[in-house]
């Protein structure tokens, strides 16, 4: 069994070999992915295409308190998506991940057009909060349910989650990965940028479009279906 300081070396080198293959097809391609994202997003918020209703709070909220310190974990979504495309080495690999991102997304977008929603008001004065005040900003209280920042987290750590062993990574890696995207959605109610109801119907939607797209489940399904034509029938 190696030695951790090798172990560790063993896992960067696999990491550093899949981050180097179409660098610059992935590092434009994100930041195309994210920038056409954000263009449609911010049109539906100033833009809604009805009357905005409030998404209503449940029990669960109060068991989160605001905590202006949740700010950089909230943000950290940005490398934590980066990270399944960044990990691959095809480009048609790339591609497909991103057409699938783009299901979840397009999803939320779609409900938002034709329910727009927000969160209720927080009654917290932002202006104690620098960082919090400038992310109120850029993203308000608009197109809340289902949380896209919490579907579009979920969906990368289910794609996580079965890539992490191919870098040689384990059980730990891969409770790290949950305990980040946990953390992620804790991080929308903590930042009162959303509300549980909004949490559970992103997680549920990344999640749903995660399982039902990705590439081990459907391979699985082919080989059960390949192996049940194999198998003759009873007499």
């Amino acid at each position: 069994m190696p030695r951790p300081p090798q172990a560790l070396r063993q896992v960067a080198g696999h990491a550093w070999a899949r981050l180097r293959p179409q660098f610059w097809f992935k590092t434009f391609g994100i930041t195309g992915f994210t920038t056409a994202f954000f263009i449609a997003y911010i049109h539906l918020m100033k833009h809604p295409g009805g009357p905005v209703t409030t998404v209503p709070q449940i029990w669960l909220d109060d068991w989160i308190p605001f905590n202006p310190a949740a700010l950089p974990v909230y943000l950290s979504l940005w490398v934590y998506l980066s990270l399944p495309a960044s990990l691959m080495t095809r480009r048609r690999e790339i591609i497909g991940f991103g057409w699938r991102m783009a299901i979840v997304c397009l999803i939320g977008l779609l409900v938002f057009w034709q329910w727009p929603n927000a969160v209720p008001p927080s009654h917290i004065d932002w202006a104690r909060y620098p960082g919090m005040a400038f992310l109120k900003g850029v993203d308000a209280a608009g197109n809340a349910c289902p949380s896209l920042h919490v579907a579009t987290a979920v969906f990368a750590g289910y794609w996580l989650h079965h890539q992490l062993p191919e870098l040689g990574l384990g059980r730990t890696a891969r409770g790290c990965n949950a305990l980040w995207c946990l953390a992620i959605c804790y991080s929308t109610m903590a930042t009162r940028q959303h509300v549980a109801i909004d949490v559970l119907a992103g997680s549920a939607l990344g999640l749903g479009v995660a399982w039902l797209t990705h590439p081990v489940r459907r391979q699985a399904g082919q080989r059960h279906s390949s192996g049940a034509a194999r198998t003759p029938a009873s007499p």
